[in-house]
């Protein structure tokens, strides 16, 4: 929006926010906020939302001995934040007590020549097109627009006043069908959720398969004798060298088909061993190093991970091969797991990072996907370590429960597993495809309005010039008023 570039419809004009404003003031420093409903709400820029909307759900309150509180009409600027967030504007609809910080500027308008929300939803569309972030001053960790530039360097497009209140009623119009349609997209995304804890669920209790099982049961090996095996397997390995844990008492677990067992991460695993302590670097200096924060939605961007200089002999202990189970053991996301599958490039592991090699009896992608299960989370829960920085080391991890069925059967159910799973992938994509073809349609019906296209124009309207010159004549009026008032009380 800039009244040099471009042009407006006929009847309308371009004006400066200073122009159009009664005031201009940035509220005042928070001081102590607390919840407890001491004092006054005051608005933070938390409190304005990506939708140019007043939010309430994390609202803090002060004590002030004095301040100036909201009142209906006032449009609310962001003037104080990260550059990506710089501008959020919203307007207050009602009737309030509320104070707002010195991170936000009240922008106050007679509703009698303008609609409050017309203003407030082309400072948004502003800020959402990135102006603001493109002409905001910069600090360290943040950034600002001032008072100044506002008033003076920020314009926007003024319809007559009429068409201003048709634009607006038609913009809430279609942006209430268009959030309705958005929480029905959301609450999709909620089932599916739901709808894939439902599945492991089911899987881990031996429900899945429950049809499978009793066509194939004379096919089966018992998940005890499965056990057993990977137990002389280890004798022979480690030679004595392995401390057996002890005996794992299943009085407190759930019945379990039969043909399955009960056994410890420990019990399956050929070895639990801590990464590799190194800095990274984004030089080709050796093997990548994978850490925690390249796991994102349970896949790695390989190409992104960094490098790390290792020796080769430290290097061999500390490779990443196909099967390979890395569980993240500290921090916000403690109990995280990702599965190595297929050729990666050569790489190592960081040291906040578990690997769990399992025995080649055992499915690594069964067990990967107990690692998602409400039962595996509740278990990390109720065993991870500090308040602070949560933890989880290797011993506390061998001892997580698993429910094992027979090597087949783990075969199948990590096949209905992932089918199911591709399924449900498949219509989150859709659900994310229109959430943000939604987004689109938002900033798509915001540009109609501003171009004049969104209602019909009505040539019996007031133009803007009119609108204009009557808000100048109230302005002179005020000041002369301000000026008397003065010279009284001298």
């Amino acid at each position: 929006m800039n009244s040099e570039i471009e042009k407006v419809p006929k009847g309308w004009a371009w004006t400066s926010v200073g122009e159009i404003a009664y005031s201009i003031n940035p509220g005042f420093p928070s001081g102590r906020h607390n919840k407890e409903n001491r004092g006054i709400p005051h608005l933070r820029p938390m409190n304005i939302n990506a939708k140019g909307e007043i939010d309430l759900t994390d609202l803090k309150y002060v004590e002030p001995e004095d301040y100036d509180a909201l009142i209906k009409g006032d449009v609310l600027f962001n003037n104080t934040n990260s550059p990506k967030l710089l501008g959020k504007t919203a307007y207050i609809k009602l009737d309030t007590n509320w104070a707002y910080s010195n991170h936000m500027t009240r922008i106050r308008i007679s509703d009698f020549l303008l609609n409050p929300a017309w203003v407030s939803s082309c400072l948004h569309t502003l800020f959402l097109s990135g102006y603001f972030s493109m002409h905001c001053v910069h600090h360290v960790n943040q950034a600002s627009v001032s008072s100044s530039f506002l008033s003076e360097k920020v314009f926007i497009p003024l319809p007559p006043l009429p068409e201003q209140h048709r634009i607006v009623a038609k913009i809430e119009e279609l942006f209430t069908r268009l959030d309705a349609g958005v929480e029905a997209l959301k609450k999709i995304k909620a089932q599916l959720k739901r709808y894939r804890q439902a599945v492991l669920k089911h899987a881990f209790e031996g429900k899945l398969t429950a049809e499978w099982r009793q066509a194939h049961q004379h096919e089966l090996e018992s998940a005890s004798v499965l056990l057993e095996r990977i137990c002389e397997e280890r004798r022979k390995t480690t030679k004595g060298k392995y401390k057996e844990l002890p005996p794992l008492d299943t009085s407190g677990l759930p019945e379990l088909p039969e043909g399955w067992a009960w056994t410890r991460v420990g019990d399956i695993s050929e070895a639990i061993q801590y990464g590799y302590t190194a800095s990274s670097t984004s030089e080709p200096a050796g093997p990548r190093m994978l850490r925690i924060t390249d796991i994102q939605n349970s896949s790695v961007d390989w190409d992104i991970v960094p490098y790390c200089r290792i020796a080769a002999e430290e290097k061999s202990k500390y490779l990443l091969k196909d099967g390979d189970l890395v569980f993240a053991r500290t921090g916000a996301t403690v109990g995280k797991s990702f599965l190595i599958r297929d050729t990666i490039p050569e790489s190592v592991f960081a040291s906040y990072l578990i690997r769990i090699a399992l025995f080649r009896h055992i499915n690594k992608a069964y067990v990967y996907s107990f690692f998602q299960s409400h039962d595996y989370w509740m278990q990390i829960y109720e065993r991870q370590l500090g308040i602070g920085q949560p933890n989880v080391n290797s011993q506390t991890l061998s001892r997580i429960s698993v429910p094992l069925p027979p090597i087949l059967e783990q075969h199948r159910i990590v096949e209905e597993i992932e089918r199911r799973f591709s399924i449900a992938d498949e219509i989150e994509k859709i659900v994310d495809h229109n959430l943000k073809q939604a987004e689109r349609l938002r900033r798509s019906i915001l540009k109609r309005a501003f171009e004049g296209k969104l209602v019909p124009q009505d040539p019996n309207d007031e133009p803007a010039e009119k609108l204009l010159e009557r808000i100048r004549e109230q302005r002179v009026k005020q000041i002369a008023e301000k000026r008397a008032t003065a010279s009284r009380v001298k």
